[in-house]
């Protein structure tokens, strides 16, 4: 029988031991996801230099197997004000960590010590493949008159599938989301001078590599470097001076609020922003800028905060 693509679902929880599976369900831990892509065994391929008499292929070795998962999930909050989101495990398992204050905000910041990891399991109409140690990496992604999303690629440990039953998934966890407008995403500002925005990409850069040694398999967050990306309309230069900025390496705080209703918000504070070399780009008549910003620590793990209210 046919094995129909469009028949998925994905499960994930946080694994309180590395490695070990949490047994995530459909009724407390499905992610209701889009776009979804999935290679489902990767790794490296020894070939070995045997010697024959005759020409011909040589045979090889896998090793270092694991899968990795992309999808992405619409950025919003859960819908009640200090409560985690549905995404909430699989940010965890990008190096972030979560501070919920129960009835009143939830909060994400990157942290460098002890990542978290996740359990995700992943079905194909009733073929079921078990991603242990799964960490990765996200892009926050806003633009003009589109949803936002959260874009996740995630790398686990390999396990050979099996068929099982297909889970039956529970989506109450995730909430509608609002299309970034004029009214539903009211604030973005660099430098404390309001902008008119285009495009929103902020992108976690986390260096996610499998450590495969005789006695540990795991998937390691090995380093992190964020890149802001925004294309913005143009303004006169004694408002915003992106040359005069660049050339100075003057810091420059970026926030982006988005979301009207209570427990959707969503807010970005990036305090510590260097712009590269600003460029030009005409849309409709209209002069913008696309400007690249890196957000920098100033203590450590301080270059962004995700608030949700």
């Amino acid at each position: 029988m046919a094995k129909y693509w469009k028949s998925k679902t994905i499960l994930a929880k946080i694994e309180p031991t590395y490695g070990v599976d949490p047994t995530p369900t459909g009724a407390a831990n499905a992610i209701l996801a889009e776009d979804v892509s999935y290679t489902p065994m990767e790794g490296e391929w020894i070939k070995r230099n045997v010697e024959h008499t005759w020409f011909g292929a040589k045979p090889g070795v896998g090793t270092a197997y694991r899968s990795t998962l992309t999808f992405s999930v619409p950025m919003v909050g859960s819908g009640s004000l200090g409560v985690a989101p549905g995404w909430a495990p699989l940010i965890r398992a990008c190096g972030v960590a979560q501070v919920v204050t129960a009835g009143v905000k939830v909060e994400y910041a990157p942290i460098t010590d002890a990542p978290e990891s996740a359990t995700l399991y992943f079905d194909i109409d009733g073929t079921k493949h078990v991603m242990l140690g799964a960490r990765g990496t996200v892009m926050f992604k806003l633009g003009a008159s589109g949803i936002p999303m959260l874009q996740f690629t995630l790398t686990s440990l390999f396990t050979v599938p099996a068929e099982a039953a297909k889970p039956t998934p529970d989506y109450t966890q995730f909430v509608d989301p609002e299309a970034a407008s004029k009214a539903n995403t009211p604030t973005f500002t660099i430098g404390g001078a309001a902008f008119i925005l285009r495009d929103f990409e902020l992108d976690l850069g986390n260096d996610v590599q499998p450590r495969m040694l005789i006695g540990q398999e795991s998937i390691i967050i090995a380093d992190r470097e964020e890149t802001l990306k925004v294309q913005v309309e143009a303004v006169a230069l004694d408002v915003y001076d992106p040359f005069t900025v660049c050339k100075s390496s003057t810091r420059q705080a970026i926030v982006l609020a988005h979301g009207t209703v209570n427990g959707r918000k969503v807010r970005f504070d990036l305090p510590t922003c260097q712009q590269q070399m600003p460029t030009y780009q005409e849309q409709q008549g209209i002069l913008e800028w696309p400007l690249t910003f890196t957000p920098l620590p100033t203590a450590g793990n301080d270059q962004w905060k995700i608030t949700l209210t």
